[in-house]
């Protein structure tokens, strides 16, 4: 499978190489020879760069169309990236249509390429025998996309960890299988597990508690004689700095550029019921302050006028028709750029959450209130990789992975991965009707 990976990116640069020597000879451009491995290269880098960021070879996991997409936007994107990159360099324009013209064909080779490669691994992977251990039907339920996975799984057990549970029970409940999933189970028993998966060669998988994600944050101590793991909170200053610097000169252009969508929005929400275009509302940032934070109008006017505080349902009657689009678009989420610009957020951080919703999620879980410990943020993991109905637990341990690994080069990869997710539908996905909140009933 990796040569067969590998095999991809050598043809999809090829191809993008053959496309560069066609936009040089329709333009007309006289230069070094020596310069086309030097576009190459920086194709080849930025395309891998982009790949890993949109998860492009997750052949087996992913549905061949997703793997076609994110193929696809990564060679938009690095095609894209080189031909501003020669614009700068030459000082010059020249007309890019053999880029645009080649991205159909980029996209059907990615397309024809994602479905051989699905096939081609399920061939060699036949599904394996799967056991579930869990400690409650809460935990159980966090499994539920296994069902959607029937071609790499085949589900033959489940286990419930009851409180007196030993390892050799779990042992000889894992004979003949090869991959088992754990979530909910005490630390002790699950170390014990997770020791004789790799002793029997067995694929574990294992949702993690809060302490495990806070622990893959620390650092090694070396001035000790035994291993020492530290702890820190807090990011380095000059990485702030930057973070806040980059935060003002995106967000400054973001609104510049997207000013023409942002009047037209306007003008649409107005013209739907003449209420007033912004929506405003009380939601928590870093220390659990207080901000209002700035949305365009997608719900009637009257739409709490019961005064509770709840998340949208999946058929949501509160939305407008206006609403319903620019929801689905994103779009209602863009006048949080001025939030960004005031300081009350920053483009990569947790979502904020109103207080009232976050208060009702730490009565259960107090350590949701470890999400404020930075600066909320208009995207996130939590948001690149979950959903808008994603149970508080898990998007805690998505907002507190994203904290204990802060950089510049993990904002910009969730930068760019979010533009992915602009095109999912899943990803607003809303809460069940009836539902308040996302948490789920834990028993």
């Amino acid at each position: 499978m990796r040569l067969v990976k590998y095999l991809h990116f050598l043809l999809s640069s090829l191809l993008f190489l053959l496309t560069w020597f066609v936009f040089v000879k329709t333009n007309r451009i006289h230069y070094d020879a020596r310069y086309n491995w030097y576009v190459y290269a920086m194709y080849a880098a930025i395309s891998y760069i982009f790949s890993r960021t949109y998860n492009s070879y997750l052949v087996g996991y992913s549905k061949p169309s997703d793997i076609a997409f994110s193929q696809s936007i990564t060679c938009l994107l690095s095609t894209g990236a080189v031909y501003a990159s020669v614009l700068i360099v030459w000082n010059k324009w020249y007309l890019p249509t053999p880029f645009l013209c080649v991205q159909p064909l980029m996209w059907l080779f990615n397309s024809l390429w994602a479905k051989a490669a699905d096939r081609y691994y399920f061939h060699l992977n036949p599904p394996m025998k799967t056991a579930v251990i869990y400690r409650d039907e809460a935990d159980r339920r966090r499994l539920k996309e296994l069902s959607r996975y029937t071609r790499n799984f085949a589900m033959e057990k489940e286990l419930c960890a009851s409180p007196g549970l030993t390892i050799e029970e779990v042992i000889g409940f894992l004979k003949d299988c090869d991959a088992v999933f754990v979530t909910g189970v005490p630390a002790t028993l699950r170390n014990g597990i997770a020791k004789y998966c790799v002793e029997m060669h067995i694929q574990g998988y294992f949702i993690p508690h809060v302490g495990d994600v806070i622990m893959a944050g620390s650092e090694h101590v070396q001035s000790f004689s035994v291993p020492l793991l530290a702890i820190r909170s807090g990011s380095a200053p000059e990485y702030l700095l930057v973070k806040r610097l980059m935060d003002l000169l995106i967000c400054a252009a973001a609104l510049v550029v997207l000013s023409p969508v942002l009047l037209l929005t306007a003008i649409a929400i107005k013209l739907e019921d003449g209420g007033p275009v912004f929506y405003r509302q009380i939601r928590l940032t870093k220390g659990g302050k207080e901000f209002s934070i700035i949305k365009f109008r997608s719900m009637g006017v009257d739409a709490e006028k019961d005064g509770v505080a709840r998340l949208a349902s999946e058929k949501d009657s509160r939305i407008t028709r206006v609403g319903r689009f620019i929801r689905a678009t994103r779009i209602d989420e863009l006048p949080q750029l001025i939030n960004v610009l005031r300081g009350d957020m920053t483009i990569v951080g947790p979502r904020p959450e109103r207080p009232q919703i976050a208060s009702e999620y730490e009565k259960a879980l107090p350590a949701f209130r470890l999400r404020l410990q930075v600066r909320a943020g208009l995207t996130g993991y939590a948001q690149v990789y979950g959903k808008y109905n994603t149970d508080p637990v898990d998007k805690l341990l998505f907002d507190l992975m994203y904290i204990n690994h802060m950089n510049l080069i993990t904002d910009l990869q969730l930068m760019f991965a979010t533009v992915k997710i602009l095109f999912m539908k899943d990803s607003t996905q809303g809460v069940e009707e009836g539902q308040i909140t996302a948490q789920n009933d834990r028993g």
